[in-house]
């Protein structure tokens, strides 16, 4: 999954893709570069990002989509909390929403039901502006993650919504230590014997690198190692920047998996 942020203000790439056509033609590039699908956002959720005006955020996205859509032969997601910017991206032409809320925001449970749509479901602990200020798990990091996807995945099938259409999304770095991330990691596994396609964003984010300073693009290596890591332990889908060398490293991964002498 190519990341294509159309803000000013995301961790690694915020103010890249503003205008419309750049956006276009920067997602028309991850999908040469080897994406699958391409996750247009409108609203950075970087620790301490404050929330964005609705008709702000549909201006920055919805003719990002239309374009694509019109373009490119893979799918493309909305990456939203907001309904309403669900409902326009889905007219757009989105088949896949992604929410860093898990439909907890009213309207959105009501949104999916209305269409015939991907849903990726994300855990998160508090909001984007204060998530990193002392977040705890009582039950440890991975009961707590495990326990509310598994409940908003069981709250989507008692109101009929096909377990085809559900994705699950541990939040990497969304109210959590580096240490809850590495546990996180760590345990993957877990989290895919919940039976549901895994969706994992870990590109480019702190918690790669265990010295502080060192900027988001520079954390490549690790991202790359984290990767190989998350599809060896049975993730679907990777949430990357760097499309071009997470595809490389992936199908030599792969290749290893599969060679016969």
């Amino acid at each position: 999954m190519g990341i294509l942020n159309v803000t000013p203000d995301s961790f690694s790439d915020g103010g890249a893709h503003l205008d419309a056509l750049a956006a276009i033609t920067r997602g028309q590039t991850l999908v040469a570069q080897g994406a699958d699908l391409i996750d247009v956002g409108g609203e950075s959720t970087r620790p301490g990002a404050p929330e964005v005006g609705l008709a702000e955020e549909l201006r920055r996205v919805i003719p990002v989509i239309e374009g694509l859509v019109d373009t490119l032969k893979v799918p493309v997601s909305i990456d939203t909390r907001h309904p309403q910017v669900m409902q326009a991206a889905i007219r757009a032409g989105a088949t896949l929403v992604n929410d860093i809320e898990a439909l907890q925001v009213p309207g959105a449970l009501e949104c999916i039901l209305e269409h015939e749509v991907g849903i990726c479901l994300m855990h998160m602990q508090g909001q984007p502006l204060t998530m990193q200020q002392s977040p705890h798990y009582p039950r440890g990091v991975v009961s707590g993650v495990c326990d509310f996807l598994a409940a908003r995945v069981a709250l989507l099938e008692r109101y009929g919504v096909e377990r085809t259409r559900i994705l699950i999304d541990p939040g990497f770095g969304f109210g959590k230590t580096r240490i809850h991330n590495l546990t996180l990691l760590q345990q993957l596994p877990v989290l895919v014997d919940l039976g549901y396609p895994v969706l994992v964003g870990l590109s480019r984010k702190s918690m790669l690198v265990g010295q502080p300073g060192i900027p988001p693009r520079e954390r490549l290596g690790g991202g790359l190692a984290a990767a190989c890591w998350a599809i060896q332990a049975g993730v679907h889908i990777l949430r990357v920047h760097d499309v071009a060398e997470t595809r490389q490293a992936v199908d030599l991964w792969m290749d290893t998996l599969t060679v016969e002498e």
